[in-house]
């Protein structure tokens, strides 16, 4: 017999009643019925109920173990009375007699315990992460993780890709997000960087004639934390390709996600690829306040402004006679009730705003009629126009911002998703995806006036080198975003391959042809060896499974996340280096006040 187990906690049923078998694992809770010891040994696969009474030749033995103590156990399959059956196991008709007990490893008294769903603080559960994955929720959940990974590589070979392997010492490359640094022993006062992403590798990779690339990549950011994204490092499904358009792209990616989706999905509904909208960033901002919508919220909002012009508000009237200003309305279908309205407002005044004005209409008996104060203040023919505009009728209610489109677009975003929730028109059993194209390549700092990158800086432009001739806050990019129930899936783009292009791009951002060649020198040459038309895209690996596992909080499916300090509490990182670290990497740190 093997030294550990002959079966797994998992594998025995009815067919070995009689049998003697060794079984490995933790022990995951103790029961004492009248002196005889029910214990529930489990390991990665199951939990199977072992037992021992005073006849046991090592009863004294068993009767020290505690919870979480690794034992080996040898003894004969039993068949449980009928009565005392589990259907919740599968092993639920067998137990087994300990005849024989090996300790493997005792535990200390557990700072978080295994068995139940008992909640812990964070702080705990990262500290002492090893034991938090003992539970069967993220067993679960790191099972699952593994098994998309699997998917998506099978995946992607089907579809004629190969995976190549990039740098992770590599050189600093701008990607919209601060570098980690590495100082260079051998070079002194000089530095290397962990990739923000393989982008300029599976680019050169195409330049190269490899046609097809792709690779679940490591990629390190030092980045604020948020409850969706890591601060520090997380995993994508980078791939390029040669000879594509933008369309080419879609039809690639699309089907290998929303197969993950209906694979891993637990019956949930997946929109067809062909399906899924192309929705200009412009638009997603005006409809959806976000460039990342959740579509299965049915709330689109639009610009009322002309019902407010000269109107008896004088708030809203007065805004719109600022240059760039504008008042749209958000639809609340089924929140026409003053409670309703009120709770709203209490919410924005939340978030930071004065409060958000509103009118809902409600049946009087003799018609419908609009209520609120801005129903008061702008009168009938105003408020028929915008239900009108609108579709909304006796029940209904809409909400209203105004200002220039930056300042408040975030948060009316916000409060459309706050009121699919609140009434209840998200279907939680669907998965809605959306393509966001056309996305602005530049962007303008409000305070200094200067002009920078967007998004990625290697994109093409649309129009190529004639669209930046002019005002480059129009200039639009093959860029696109995969959006799916209000969070990025996808970013991708098709790639700028001609070093004219290139060149022009970087210098209307502020980057001379010196600071290019020097910044981006690899890929600047090799584009003017017959570079191909190439682009791609890359998945966030983390959110796909946080999706596919149905948590808000990233660090839930990531084996050893770090905290939102960006601290590791288990590893105790980061830490202070010694002197003589310092002293070979030629380093000193000054101290922080």
């Amino acid at each position: 017999m093997h030294a550990y187990r002959s079966h797994t906690c998992a594998d025995l049923t009815k067919d070995q009643v009689g049998d003697t078998v060794r079984l490995a694992g933790w022990v995951h809770r103790i029961r004492d019925h009248g002196g005889v010891l029910f214990i529930d040994l489990r390991d990665h696969y199951g939990v199977t109920q072992v037992l021992c009474d005073p006849d046991s030749p090592v009863f004294s033995q068993v009767e020290k173990v505690r919870s979480e103590w690794c034992i080996r156990i040898d003894g004969n399959v039993k068949a449980r009375a009928e009565s005392l059956v589990n259907p919740k196991l599968p092993t639920g008709e067998i137990e087994v007699y300990i005849r024989d007990i090996e300790v493997l490893g005792e535990a200390q008294e557990l700072p978080l315990i295994v068995f139940g769903d008992q909640e812990y603080p964070e702080e705990t559960r990262l500290k002492y992460r090893y034991l938090d994955l003992r539970r069967e929720a993220m067993q679960t959940s790191m099972t699952l993780r593994s098994d998309v990974v699997a998917s998506i590589r099978r995946r992607m070979w089907d579809k004629g890709f190969r995976e190549y392997q990039t740098p992770i010492i590599t050189a600093s490359s701008p990607e919209g997000a601060r570098d980690f640094l590495v100082p260079s022993r051998l070079h002194p006062g000089k530095f290397y960087a962990l990739p923000q992403a393989p982008q300029q590798f599976k680019q050169l990779i195409m330049v190269s004639g490899f046609d097809k690339y792709f690779q679940i990549a490591p990629c390190f950011r030092d980045e604020d934390p948020r409850a969706d994204r890591s601060p520090t490092d997380f995993y994508q499904l980078d791939l390029e390709m040669s000879f594509v358009e933008q369309q080419d792209v879609f039809d690639t990616v699309a089907p290998v996600i929303a197969g993950v989706f209906e694979e891993f999905g637990e019956g949930k509904t997946v929109d067809a690829p062909e399906t899924w909208p192309q929705i200009p960033y412009a638009e997603a901002a005006l409809k959806y306040g976000t460039d990342k919508p959740d579509l299965r919220n049915p709330i689109e909002m639009q610009v009322v402004s002309e019902h407010f012009a000269g109107s008896g508000f004088a708030i809203f009237a007065k805004l719109l006679e600022q240059d760039g200003t504008e008042i749209r309305a958000i639809p609340a279908p089924g929140g026409g009730s003053r409670k309703f309205c009120d709770r709203m407002n209490a919410w924005a005044q939340k978030e930071g705003l004065p409060g958000m004005g509103y009118i809902f209409w409600r049946d009087q008996g003799e018609g419908m009629e609009a209520a609120g104060p801005l129903a008061k203040n702008i009168g009938p023919e105003r408020t028929e126009a915008i239900r009108q505009q609108l579709g909304l009728g006796v029940g209904d209610a809409a909400f209203f911002l105004g200002g220039k489109p930056a300042s408040f677009q975030r948060i009316a975003g916000k409060a459309r998703d706050v009121l699919g929730e609140e009434l209840k028109l998200i279907d939680p059993n669907r998965f809605a995806f959306a393509w966001i194209v056309d996305f602005p390549i530049y962007e303008k700092d409000e305070e200094t006036g200067e002009v920078d990158f967007e998004h990625n800086p290697f994109s093409m432009p649309q129009g190529g080198m004639e669209a930046l001739q002019g005002d480059p806050l129009k200039v639009l990019g093959f860029q696109y975003d995969l959006a799916c129930n209000g969070y990025e899936l996808v970013s991708g783009a098709i790639r700028n391959h001609k070093p004219e292009v290139m060149l022009k791009a970087f210098e209307i951002a502020g980057y001379g042809e010196e600071e290019v060649k020097a910044r981006f020198g690899a890929l600047y040459n090799a584009f003017h060896f017959g570079a191909p038309p190439h682009g791609g895209c890359a998945a966030g690996i983390d959110r796909m499974v946080m999706l596919l596992a149905e948590t808000a909080n990233i660090r839930e499916v990531i084996m050893f996340p770090m905290n939102q300090r960006a601290e590791d509490l288990m590893m105790n990182a980061p830490s202070e280096p010694s002197s003589d670290q310092l002293m070979e990497l030629s380093l000193r740190v000054i101290p922080q006040e």
